[in-house]
């Protein structure tokens, strides 16, 4: 459908208009000499493509693609060659076109980066982006009145407001309440707040603690694109076999929608650090985007990880105790049924203190 796929090249220009013509000195086909023989039925095959809409739309995005291309990573030495940027460029125009729900959008270049950089043969690398994006495509589902990672700022607001309410408190005063301003680190993973080889490290980490041994099964369940919610519980696989964090989901029955993930943590500890700067310097929404910004590639993510860690339990702790004062001495009734992690701890201290 687009010669310059495979080609070597990256299209930082438009191919196509939006009424499925070429657009002027786009194709690639004029490298091709006139004496060359031309198929004709090709011809045909070719021009019938390029009033099909969806290969327009499709083909409409592929210069957006390289213009992203050529800014991703460009400080590192991998993409000073051009064919390294042509391989990235040729995976993302192919997922563009398999995903045919939410296609391309800005963001996936620096998800993707790592993937060429670490694996050499470019369809295996096309394989690999592509179930990951099974596991984050939901980050970039957007509508006119909503982001794809909003139940996961929503996620973070909760736990700002229970374990630092001053801090929160002082961004809701600045409108800031949603927590927009975060949106960038949960969407592409850390990937601008923190360097290369930090951001890779986050990533080993993160999916490690999270690890669930039926993610291959979750991954082939059918033939759509998104990570599906399994109920793992009555398992035979051993416990042991799945990471620190998903044990734990999986012990309490707490559902992927549901549960708090190890980098909403990590957002929320990277905002505890920057916590005075944040209620002394932060006079609007702006002040808060710029004290972010000061940020990218100047955090360690050992100590970030270790923070975020320690907010968990932080934030665990005061979870229970709000849930007892809630039920006890706001004359409350106790929950008869008990639906998540925290719920089960509440009932144990509440037993074992008896």
């Amino acid at each position: 459908m687009e010669k310059a796929v495979g080609s070597g090249r990256v299209l930082t220009a438009p191919v196509i208009s939006e009424d499925g013509q070429p657009a002027a000195g786009s194709s690639i086909d004029e490298d091709v000499s006139d004496d060359e023989t031309r198929d004709p039925s090709a011809e045909q095959e070719m021009s019938d493509l390029h009033v099909n809409e969806e290969v327009v739309k499709w083909k409409l995005t592929l210069h957006q693609i390289g213009l992203d291309v050529v800014r991703t990573d460009r400080t590192l030495v991998y993409y000073e060659n051009q064919s390294n940027q042509s391989r990235l460029w040729d995976v993302l125009a192919v997922y563009s076109w398999i995903d045919r729900d939410i296609g391309y959008c800005q963001g996936m270049s620096d998800l993707c980066s790592p993937i060429i950089m670490l694996v050499e043969n470019e369809a295996d690398a096309f394989w690999c982006f592509e179930h990951l994006m099974r596991r984050l495509r939901g980050n970039f589902k957007c509508t006119s009145s909503s982001i794809g990672v909003r139940s996961q700022l929503t996620i973070l607001a909760s736990i700002v407001k229970t374990i630092d309410p001053a801090l929160h408190q002082h961004l809701e005063s600045l409108d800031g309440g949603e927590y927009l301003f975060a949106f960038r680190m949960l969407m592409v993973l850390f990937r601008r707040e923190f360097s290369f080889v930090d951001a890779m490290y986050l990533w080993e980490l993160m999916w490690a603690m999270e690890y669930n041994p039926n993610l291959f099964h979750m991954y082939e369940a059918d033939g759509s694109n998104d990570l599906k919610v399994v109920d793992t519980r009555n398992n035979t696989v051993s416990l042991k076999q799945y990471g620190k964090f998903e044990r734990k989901n999986v012990k309490s029955g707490v559902k992927n929608e549901q549960q708090a993930t190890l980098s909403i943590f990590l957002a929320a500890s990277v905002l505890e650090a920057k916590n005075k700067r944040l209620l002394m310097e932060a006079k609007g929404l702006d002040d808060v985007v710029k004290i972010l910004n000061d940020i990218t590639g100047n955090l360690d993510a050992k100590k970030a990880c270790y923070d975020a860690l320690k907010l968990q339990n932080k934030y665990l702790s005061k979870s229970i105790m709000i849930f007892i004062r809630f039920n006890v001495k706001g004359g409350g009734e106790i929950l008869p049924k008990v639906t998540n992690f925290y719920t089960i701890i509440f009932f144990f201290c509440l037993f074992t203190s008896y």
